[in-house]
């Protein structure tokens, strides 16, 4: 069995293109090359890479599972490979190699904005290249070009009732999306495997440029006139979506950029990410695999817990009345503890500090909305409840995740509907999980399926040793 301190200098030679060093590189051509084109560059050196690191390394360990990984849910087990992100559990996510605040300073910005752009990003998952402006506003103009949405999906959408919950039509509207699949249509007339992830890529430009439009749409049957703008073709993919929502702030657009930036992806273990790659690698279409990534979503455990929190906290507002000391919400967390319930928007199951998403969205509110009741309640309980947390000694990390903001946030600017905010989470994770989809594709990475056991052959395995 080959130890993994052996050097790796011949294996990882072609692999600098993917170091942070590679990703703070902008290409500079005379003419800008499209995403597409860069990634059928990219792919042939990715593969040869893992070829021979595999032919090298195959045989060697990484990890130890445990009776208690087992029946944890797989926790920690190392046992997927997802090239766009990794969760470091002191420094938070790092969108190929770059964290958080590296990604609002080097990302390409919108003209006077200051947060990042999700497509710039969804440049960087795929490549691990810093994209200049101007590769950005080429997908963003691209995105817009794709936009229209079959009629019969928008007949779908607009037969809902209203009483359907937002992500139950979302997901809906995704499947009914899989008509239009490039890739199933190839499939079936039977090209090349190789040629898979060309076809992936297609979808996956197609949904995430129609995920707007459709979550857009949702918005206003459930929540307004039902009546929808039209996509704006000089509008990047944020500002868009906030104009067909019916936002017009600048700041509200601005928070758009941000929030469908640093929810778009976190490593490839959470459910919603953990899902698209299982259905895709039966070779579901990116419709099909999206959409259940969608149903895994709006569990109250992933994405259902932004809402989860602001209620929460909503309800804590209106049982203390007056009385928001430091003292009564120490009291409040206490009494929620001994309820038998947990305190929304802390914890995680991997970072063990507070989660950088959480950081970046409390800096934008104390530039932007520093006086807001909720916002301060907020800061309170993330002065409060890691301390009580830390005594009640149940939890691995008591400070506050990336749920425990975001809600606060939405309402300030007006958005007050709580069963629409996984909606927007959903459009935002397309990112991270439909770029992870192309590479899987492009990888050639085979049907997943893991071993299981009973109770029973587990104790004899584990006692027998």
């Amino acid at each position: 069995m080959y130890s993994l301190a052996r050097p790796l200098a011949r294996s990882f030679a072609r692999s600098s293109a993917w170091s942070k060093a590679s990703a703070v590189r902008t290409l500079a051509t005379a003419k800008p090359q499209s995403l597409k084109d860069r990634l059928t560059e990219l792919i042939p050196e990715r593969q040869a890479e893992i070829k021979e690191f595999r032919a090298q390394y195959g045989d060697a360990a990484c990890g130890t599972v445990t009776v208690d990984m087992i029946y944890g849910g797989m926790r920690g087990i190392k046992g997927l490979i997802w090239e766009g992100s990794v969760l470091d559990p002191e420094e938070g996510i790092r969108f190929r190699g770059l964290t958080i605040p590296e990604c609002q300073k080097l990302l390409p910005k919108a003209p006077n904005g200051e947060e990042p752009l999700p497509e710039a990003l969804f440049y960087l998952l795929l490549t691990g290249e810093v994209p200049t402006a101007e590769q950005v506003q080429a997908i963003s103009a691209e995105w817009a070009a794709r936009s229209h949405l079959p009629s019969y999906v928008e007949d779908i959408i607009d037969r809902c009732p209203n009483t359907l919950h937002p992500m139950s039509q979302f997901s809906l509207a995704v499947t009914a999306l899989q008509g239009e699949s490039a890739f199933a249509k190839a499939y079936n007339q039977g090209v090349h495997k190789s040629t898979y992830w060309q076809y992936v890529y297609e979808d996956s430009m197609d949904l995430i440029a129609k995920l707007p439009v459709v979550a857009a749409r949702i918005y206003r049957n459930v929540y307004k006139d039902g009546k929808l703008p039209a996509v704006d073709p000089t509008l990047d993919w944020s500002a868009n979506f906030a104009h067909m929502l019916g936002y017009t702030d600048p700041k509200f657009v601005e928070l758009m950029r941000l929030y469908l930036t640093i929810h778009s992806d976190h490593e490839g273990g959470n459910v919603s990410a953990h899902t698209s790659h299982l259905v895709g690698s039966a070779l579901s279409d990116p419709y099909l695999s999206f959409s259940a990534a969608l149903n895994g979503l709006a569990g109250p455990l992933h994405g259902l817990a932004n809402q989860e929190v602001l209620r929460w906290i909503l309800k804590m507002k209106a049982e203390l009345g007056a009385d928001t000391s430091d003292a009564a919400i120490r009291n409040y967390v206490w009494k929620t503890l001994k309820s038998g319930q947990v305190v929304p928007g802390y914890g995680h199951a991997v970072l063990r500090k507070t989660d950088p998403r959480y950081t970046c969205q409390r800096e934008f509110a104390i530039k932007h909305l520093p006086q807001d009741q909720m916002f301060q309640l907020v800061s309170q309980l993330y002065n409060i409840v890691p301390g009580v947390l830390t005594e009640h000694g149940k939890t691995k990390n008591p400070w506050p995740n990336v749920d425990a903001h975001s809600g606060v946030l939405l309402q300030h600017y007006g958005m007050v509907e709580q069963d629409y905010y996984t909606v927007l989470f959903g459009v935002s994770r397309a990112l991270g999980c439909l770029s992870g989809l192309i590479w899987s594709r492009a990888l050639g990475l085979p049907l997943e399926r893991p071993k299981s056991m009973s109770t029973e052959s587990l104790k004899k395995l584990v006692i027998k040793k």
